[in-house]
Parts: C-alpha cells; structure tokens; sequence
C-alpha cells in the first residue's frame, strides 16, 4: 500500500528500524548493528577473541547477503517482517533454509551456520523485509571476514548454480 508520498509502508517501517537502531551499510549487503561484545576474552585457534558478539540484521527486497564465510559458528534469530533464505556451500552443494515465522510450516526461527561455511541470504518473494540477529561466538572480527569470488564459489560449488 503507497502512502501519500509514494513510499510503501513497508519502506517506511526498513527506515523507521534502520534509524532507530542506528543500523550501518554492511560490506556483505544489507544493514547492521551490533549490540553486544563480550568483555571476557578466548584463545580460538585462530587467535585471542571475545568470547562473543551480537548483532541485528536488516535485509530488503532489491538486497543480499553475498556470499561470505567467517571463522566462528553464527547462530541466525529470525525476528520481524517476512521470511527470508539462507543458502549455505558445503559438501558441493548448496543448501537453503528459510528463516520466518511460519514454524509449522517449516520455517525456522533460529539456524546455525558452522564456521568456515560459505553462506548468504536474501528475502524470500513477497517479504518487504526481514529483520533477524546473529550471535557469533568466538566473537566477530572483520579479519576473520572473507567475502566470496563468485568465479571462485561457482568453481568450487557447479552443482549450487
């Protein structure tokens, strides 16, 4: 439904969550906000983190999460608007999963994508947006980051074209 302006109501309600969390441009696609750090800290076998950290995640339709890989287990909260997919690379293959509220139907409101796997996201048809949290532990850090080459995903994954 278009508002007197022309926007939707659902571009509202992305602007309207984006301001009140103060969410950022993330370099994956989409928008975040982290709103929690540990303080206490681990040795990973990859270095010394924070034990873990939270953030929100805000995706729109005309959006994605490219395709990434970071070094710790992120666990996906689904939270507000309409449902959205997680694609995962494993094994030379691609697996989705659809975060929503729809539990009965076979949607999930929290999965965890294990560390080392590549993944992205993207809102399911019909949906003006989803809104969900990562938990990442060990903590993130964006040195422990790595966006994909689509050259280089497809071959090593042709079966996930």
């Amino acid at each position: 439904m278009a508002n007197a302006d022309g926007t939707s109501d659902a571009v509202d309600i992305v602007q309207q969550i984006k301001e009140k969390y103060d969410m950022l441009p993330h370099p994956e696609g989409g928008f975040f906000k982290e709103t929690y750090r540990s303080v206490d800290r681990i040795s990973a076998s990859y270095g010394e983190r924070v034990c873990g950290t939270v953030i929100y995640f805000l995706i729109a339709p005309g959006s994605v999460s490219r395709f990434h890989r970071i070094r710790a287990d992120e666990v996906w909260h689904f939270y507000l608007g309409g449902p959205m997919t997680v694609v995962e690379l494993a094994d030379g293959a691609a697996r989705c999963t659809t975060l929503g509220q729809d539990v009965l139907n076979g949607q999930l409101v929290q999965h965890t994508v294990r560390a080392g796997t590549w993944f992205g996201s993207f809102p399911n048809e019909g949906s003006d947006f989803s809104f969900v949290g990562c938990t990442v532990s060990p903590g993130f850090e964006f040195e422990d980051f790595e966006l994909g080459s689509r050259a280089k995903l497809m071959e090593e994954f042709p079966a996930a074209k």
